[in-house]
């Protein structure tokens, strides 16, 4: 693995990769409630919904194939040099390392800690994805859009699943969850050593600003292991 793909800060950090061993991992995660779109139970959603706030979706009709692509295309870019990351993704894409906040602009804001999260990646506004015309990027551009709209779809149905098991207006109910407001994020969580700083996060804890965040990971392991997630969001008032 070339190193010069990551921010310079996180080079020195991860020249010693460890085998990963995720099976407590994988049973912690297997403890998650799972969701059948097709066979969509308004109770089982409400009760993981309440207990737990979030869920693992299945037959949710996104082709595998078009995740794996997706996966492929994200890790080629990732890997490209860092300087060029910096060069290549310009508006309507925002790259970002260090934190996942962003201003409206796509500028990166350090938390008041000062502390660096141990991640990079990209955001991509859902109604901007048209905009992209470099060469290099037409064919994540097309992914991209096919994932969004497999996204916009299952944003609808859970929400309208969730407006009628609570008995709300759907259609007023809709104005909380539009397109023009979604997000797609990809995220690349970089290799660290032993000597890495422990306190060392991916992410901080936080609490999105969106109804719904939909994730999807190419591979679930412990902290020393890259992870990478595309994650849509529709960033507008919460439920």
């Amino acid at each position: 693995m070339s190193f010069e793909s990551y921010p310079p800060p996180f080079r020195q950090q991860s020249h010693v990769v460890h085998s990963d061993d995720s099976s407590k991992t994988l049973q912690d995660f297997d403890l998650i409630p799972t969701i059948d779109l097709q066979c969509l139970d308004l109770d089982n959603l409400h009760d993981a919904c309440k207990n737990w706030g979030l869920f693992r979706l299945v037959n949710h009709g996104i082709p595998p194939t078009l995740l794996n692509q997706l996966q492929d295309h994200a890790k080629k870019l990732f890997s490209i040099p860092f300087e060029t990351k910096q060069t290549l993704f310009t508006s309507p894409f925002s790259y970002f390392w260090g934190t996942p906040a962003l201003s409206p602009s796509g500028t990166s804001l350090l938390n008041s800690s000062g502390n660096i999260n141990w991640v990079e990646g990209l955001n991509i506004p859902l109604p901007h994805l048209s905009q992209i015309q470099s060469q290099t990027l037409s064919s994540f551009r097309v992914l991209l859009e096919e994932y969004g709209n497999h996204l916009a779809r299952l944003s609808r149905a859970l929400y309208e699943a969730m407006a009628k098991k609570l008995n709300l207006d759907t259609l007023e109910s809709k104005s909380n969850l539009s397109e023009s407001n979604g997000s797609l994020r990809v995220y690349r969580y970089p290799y660290y050593s032993d000597e890495a700083d422990e306190a060392a996060w991916g992410l901080d804890v936080h609490t999105d600003s969106s109804v719904f965040s939909i994730l999807s990971q190419d591979q679930v392991g412990n902290k020393r292991r890259r992870i990478q997630e595309c994650e849509t969001q529709s960033e507008s008032e919460q439920e």
